[in-house]
């Protein structure tokens, strides 16, 4: 059952409606990261469960997308999304009164179980209602402006509430926009399903689980129990056993959950390793700059929000910009000067010390910003463009997937570096161990690059076209 046609009117109402949901959910993997220090003093919490609280939300996000997604294909996408709402809106409730931080992390979870049933079910029901290519294409350039913002807003948002009214109070914001987002999509939303219903494929969901969970684990807990400890590689052992697991029993399977002809496309598996680098570099510099400058530098919440605003003003202003791009000249500019804001940020961001001006993090950040603004949207238009309608429920899932992965791993790495690397006090040791860590963004940044000239050469094109084929052929052993 598809989306009937609708007018004008009509589809950028829909298009508002999941842009609202969506930008509670987007800016709650980010509002949190300024509310870190007040969890900390008022739980007593260690920098591995503040890595948690982050990670939490974003590992359960990772690893159920894609499950949502093709759910949603099958069951109905209003449906689903609306389930979303219900989750979403519950868990923030429970969050805004957890009694201690294992609870908080727990409730973090909840939420992150309706998110999970928002982001891909979103982007499938705008790929279904913008038919037209440029017009899909400048949803989409508008949906990752929305992404964006609310993932650069989170910190901004999150220092004035904690300020003003204390940590708790992130949560609450969630409530009314949910139960109105609710009531909107029961009025204005068509459903829609995917012609065909999709078979659940329990043993790729929990493949998924394992390898993520195990991964992310082995990287947070690692600077306490040690890289070579048997917990830690233990850890990397079943992720890695996992995830060969989960790549032998797709391709065998008739309806994978994660469909492995997928991959046949170069524009398709690029944006996925764009995504992971481009969010990781979001999460650790979110992760990291929250706690340098409020533990280093001694600045409130709402003064450490507010230095972050040019981040957000330069994503804003660009994401829209980056999505004209896409639709009028492709992916390549707008990837490739993503890659080089993220580079270029990163190496800046090695200067950073005790002391450093406040001026040089306003360029850095800007620099950032402006990076970020320009990567998001081409993301999702390359992963979601050269699939079968039928399939944008969980193409669109598994280009959210690697944005949720690459959040999660930027928590956990550029975390686990930098604690790692400290010597001494934290304020006076943090400086120096993050260098490291920044290097590592600026790779990213590189790795974005080189792959957004890559996807979109006329070898990767003719990939994607060969890759459509695909899915007229049988999958392989039906299990």
């Amino acid at each position: 059952m598809c989306v009937p046609e609708l007018s004008q009117r009509r589809r950028l109402l829909v298009l508002a409606i999941c842009c609202l949901s969506l930008f509670v959910v987007s800016m709650d993997t980010t509002i949190v990261n300024l509310a870190l220090p007040s969890i900390e003093r008022d739980f007593s919490a260690g920098v591995s469960s503040l890595q948690w609280t982050i990670d939490a939300y974003t590992l359960v996000l990772a690893s159920l997308l894609m499950l949502s997604g093709s759910t949603a294909d099958r069951i109905g996408r209003r449906r689903t999304f609306q389930a979303g709402l219900v989750l979403f809106t519950l868990g923030s409730l429970l969050c805004s009164v957890a009694p201690n931080i294992g609870l908080l992390i727990a409730f973090r979870m909840v939420q992150a179980v309706g998110g999970s049933m928002l982001n891909p079910v979103a982007m499938s029901i705008i790929t279904n209602t913008f038919t037209d290519a440029r017009e899909r294409a400048r949803a989409i350039g508008i949906w990752g402006a929305v992404v964006g913002l609310s993932m650069a807003l989170g910190p901004v948002v999150g220092g004035l509430l904690v300020d003003a009214v204390g940590w708790r109070s992130i949560f609450w914001i969630n409530i009314p926009v949910g139960v109105a987002a609710l009531v909107l999509t029961a009025l204005f939303v068509p459903e829609s399903k995917a012609p065909r219903a999709r078979r659940l494929d329990p043993v790729g969901q929990l493949l998924v689980v394992v390898a993520l969970a195990s991964l992310t684990y082995g990287i947070i807990e690692a600077p306490h129990h040690g890289w070579l400890s048997g917990l830690t590689v233990a850890c990397f052992v079943v992720a890695a056993a996992a995830a060969a697991g989960l790549v032998v029993y797709e391709r065998r399977r008739a309806e994978p959950l994660l469909d492995p002809r997928f991959f046949a496309s170069a524009p398709f598996s690029g944006a996925t390793v764009i995504a992971v680098c481009g969010f990781a570099g979001l999460s650790g510099f979110l992760f990291l700059n929250a706690l340098y400058l409020q533990n280093v530098r001694g600045f409130t919440p709402l003064h450490a929000g507010l230095l972050t605003l040019p981040s957000a003003l330069a994503i804003f202003a660009l994401a829209p910009l980056s999505g004209r791009l896409v639709a009028t000249r492709g992916s390549r500019i707008p990837l490739v000067t993503g890659g080089l804001g993220l580079a270029v940020s990163g190496v800046l961001l090695t200067r950073l010390g005790a002391d450093t001006g406040i001026g040089w993090l306003v360029v850095t950040y800007v620099v950032f910003g402006a990076g970020f603004g320009m990567l998001n949207p081409p993301i999702t238009n390359t992963a979601v463009s050269g699939m079968p309608r039928a399939q944008a429920g969980v193409a669109a899932a598994v280009a959210s997937t690697s944005r949720q992965v690459g959040a999660s791993l930027g928590v956990a790495v550029l975390g686990a570096v930098v604690t790692t690397h400290i010597t001494g006090a934290f304020t006076t040791g943090f400086p120096a161990a993050s260098h490291i860590a920044w290097w590592i963004m600026a790779g990213c940044g590189v790795v974005v690059m080189a792959l957004g000239v890559l996807t979109t050469s006329p070898w990767a094109m003719a990939t994607a076209r060969r890759a459509t084929v695909l899915f007229d052929e049988p999958a392989g052993v039906r299990t």
